[in-house]
């Protein structure tokens, strides 16, 4: 005998696995998309000649020219982006760093022997604080920068100081004339004529800073009120041509540029040693010099030493896992 009920509820079964494949079907084709939202390759504009790279608030990057100065904005979700600060007179780009707490992004300026300080909502160059000058025997490089709550910190390759830039609660700028010169004293090794200090980063209550020695490759934690420095034995690997540098939590992970690598070293509780217990290389690395973190990746900008600069040359941004 013909039951109307059961298939009433035959077919609403059937329309229900129905629906139920398509969702998992729709959902199947959005989940490679949604990954695919992450670029592994960031590219900048043709000729800008990056170095130094930033992430502000949410998934938007900042990277600076060694040419002209301009800083590039992007997003690293979809990779598209613009300048934000347009070619800048007489200035140079290197190190960034961005402070959470006002929405600045702090530059170091290379060889010209100053620090610049930029609002990344309009890209208003807010301040210039000549650190150094150009003239001197010993010649400068501001290299890299990294803020605390109380202040910027820039390192120079060429000379064995830090420069602090006090920064005030309220987020106000100081007066050029504040700006304090830390000699690097202790166990800092200065080689003169070659690039010394470069990349720098700091704990999260900013009592202690470390920094790379380039061209020894050695890594020194810092008081960042007397500016000594402590040899931070490494084993396991070398850290020559250390450029960049992020500490994320006890790991440190150092930019090696030539040779197309990051080194990662696992510290000690206290910052006393360490060791190199991983190498991140990857095919898209064109000689990386600085890195930023966002989630699980490092983005590493690709400065292409070694390539003729030129108004066609290609330059970008990779990202890469962290182990």
């Amino acid at each position: 005998m013909f039951d109307g009920s059961v298939f009433a509820k035959d077919r609403l079964m059937q329309g229900g696995l129905a629906l139920a494949m398509a969702f998992l079907l729709i959902l199947g084709l959005a989940l490679p998309a949604q990954a695919q939202t992450f670029p592994e390759v960031i590219p900048l504009p043709n000729g800008f000649q990056p170095e130094g790279i930033a992430v502000g608030n949410g998934s938007t990057f900042y990277v600076g020219s060694l040419a002209t100065g301009a800083i590039y904005s992007g997003d690293l979700r979809t990779g598209e982006g613009a300048l934000l600060v347009p070619d800048q007179e007489n200035r140079t780009a290197v190190g960034l760093a961005f402070d959470n707490s006002t929405g600045y992004l702090f530059v170091a300026g290379g060889p010209d022997g100053a620090a610049y300080v930029y609002d990344t909502r309009t890209g208003e160059s807010l301040a210039e604080y000549p650190l150094a000058d150009p003239a001197s025997t010993l010649g400068t490089f501001v290299n890299d920068v990294v803020v605390t709550k109380g202040a910027a910190y820039f390192t120079d390759s060429f000379r064995p100081v830090l420069y602090r830039v006090p920064l005030a609660p309220n987020g106000s700028l100081p007066d050029p004339s504040e700006v304090e010169i830390l000699d690097l004293t202790g166990d800092f090794d200065f080689v003169e004529g070659a690039f010394n200090s470069n990349g720098i980063d700091a704990t999260p209550n900013g009592k202690t800073l470390i920094i790379v020695n380039s061209s020894t490759g050695t890594l020194y934690r810092v008081d960042p009120c007397t500016g000594e420095a402590t040899e931070i034995p490494v084993s396991g690997g070398e850290l020559t041509a250390g450029d960049g540098i992020l500490l994320d939590g006890r790991t440190l992970y150092v930019v090696r540029n030539n040779f197309q690598e990051i080194a990662v070293v696992e510290l000690d509780p206290r910052f006393r040693s360490g060791a190199v217990v991983d190498t991140i290389t990857d095919a898209d690395f064109q000689v990386p010099t600085t890195i930023a973190e966002f989630g699980n990746a490092l983005y590493a900008v690709n400065a292409r030493f070694g390539v003729e600069p030129g108004p066609d040359v290609e330059y970008s941004v990779a990202r890469v896992l962290k182990p």
